[in-house]
């Protein structure tokens, strides 16, 4: 007898059982990798280059780098998938990973924060062009068009799972191998921008060597079949959102969720030395978060089985702003990383039962696009956290708390998520309120 499990693991096998198809998520494998350690050592390395400045300027160059990765992405996405599709696939990941790996290598020798903003531009923009390529050649690689969906779920596995843990594990071993050396932190994270430079070195090369299946342009159905942008999609969301209380009271949620984590994304630089934590520090509990979202989306339908869907929902948001708050409040850094993993496993909850809810609740003709609205405004509700986060923090800076008699100093990081805490549980009260509500008329 067959189980859902095993039937699952046999279609993601055969899909790696493709040569060129393995060889391709291996490439993805690596540069996803790459991807999350460069947003590391950037940000990382912002602080490093403005430590002279105080902590707000270190706020706003963290801020600014989060932003800089942002902008792209909102303005010239549609922009770079039509380019891309102009263009052999296989010459454009080449020439963007070359690209790359020139780039990093070029910050240690400018050394300053403005060729890092420029960089980090360049950087995004390369991705842009990198992605729709690898997408629009998985279909020519596979065998049936019923393993799409397998395909899919391996790039998101290793994207933001196997890649997230991958680069925060080899910023840390590089930050704890560095001082070993002799070499200072900054100096340090130039080399974690090498080691990262090399990395898409390897992938153009396998690339351009070893897949000359996914040579080719696109054809003029698929161009006409093309993802719209994300503004287009939260304009077309938006519409149906505001008049469906039960999918409003879903975005708000997320919306809480997402930027309880997107806080401590942003925050956790600072944050560790506040703690008394490097750069290893730093990468754990970015790591923590990313594992702790895997950990909750994992226990998710064992809850589910227990509480209903709308009220788990809620529930699971009021979670993530107490553990925030618990967060803000930590003075050791492994009391810290328990509260992160918690705040990351409450919001894995919280988005699979949204999902799962609109998945079960939503008219079949509209579900794509609520889908396509709530993944949309995840990735932009978390990179626009990450980018604010911090020059919220800056504008707080570091302020003395009296408690009896006793002066305490406290950075900016802690007042910013304890008050992010306490706004995603009030977030998390009125979207399980208007949820269960809406179930209940």
């Amino acid at each position: 007898m067959t189980t859902p499990s095993s039937t699952s693991s046999h279609r993601l096998t055969s899909v790696l059982a493709i040569p060129a198809f393995r060889r391709l998520w291996s490439v993805t494998a690596v540069t996803a990798t790459g991807e999350w350690l460069a947003l590391l050592a950037l940000t990382s390395l912002a602080t490093h280059l403005t430590a002279g400045a105080g902590f707000t300027a270190q706020s706003f160059a963290l801020g600014g780098v989060v932003a800089t990765k942002l902008v792209p992405s909102l303005l010239f996405g549609p922009l770079a998938g039509v380019l891309a599709d102009r263009f052999d696939r296989r010459k454009v990941m080449v020439t963007c990973d070359l690209t790359k790996f020139v780039l990093l290598l070029s910050i240690p020798f400018v050394g300053q924060l403005w060729w890092l903003l420029v960089v980090t531009l360049l950087l995004e923009l390369c991705t842009m062009f990198w992605i729709p390529a690898k997408d629009a050649a998985v279909p020519n690689l596979l065998r049936s068009p019923a393993q799409m969906e397998s395909a899919a779920q391996l790039s998101l596995l290793v994207t933001y799972g196997v890649a997230v843990v991958g680069g925060a594990g080899l910023f840390a071993l590089v930050s704890k191998v560095g001082p070993l050396f002799g070499a200072d932190q900054a100096t340090t994270v130039y080399a974690a921008l090498c080691v990262n430079g090399f990395a898409f070195l390897v992938s153009a090369l396998v690339v351009y060597f070893a897949i000359p299946e996914i040579s080719g342009r696109a054809t003029e159905a698929e161009r006409r079949h093309a993802p719209p942008s994300m503004l287009f999609l939260l304009r077309d969301g938006y519409t149906f959102v505001v008049r469906t209380p039960l999918v409003r009271g879903l975005v708000v949620g997320i919306v809480g969720a997402f930027t309880a984590g997107g806080a401590v994304i942003a925050t956790a630089k600072l944050y560790a030395s506040s703690l008394g934590g490097g750069d290893a520090a730093y990468s754990i509990l970015f790591a923590s978060v990313f594992a702790g979202l895997a950990a909750g989306m994992a226990v998710g339908p064992v809850l589910a089985r227990r509480v209903p869907h709308r009220r788990l929902f809620g529930s699971a948001i009021i979670g993530a702003g107490g553990s925030l708050v618990v967060v803000a409040m930590a003075v050791h850094l492994f009391m810290a990383i328990a509260a992160v993993l918690c705040v990351g496993a409450f919001a894995g909850v919280a988005f699979l039962t949204g999902l799962t809810v609109i998945g079960t609740e939503v008219a079949d003709g509209i579900r794509g696009r609520v889908n396509a609205f709530v993944q949309s405004l995840v990735r932009l509700v978390l990179l626009g956290a990450m980018s604010v986060v911090p020059i919220v923090v800056g504008v707080v800076a570091t302020r003395t708390v009296t408690v009896g008699d006793t002066a305490l100093l406290v950075d900016g990081t802690r007042f910013v998520l304890a008050g992010g805490g306490i706004l995603a549980a009030v977030v998390g009260v009125v979207a399980r309120r208007q949820m269960t509500e809406e179930g209940a008329s």
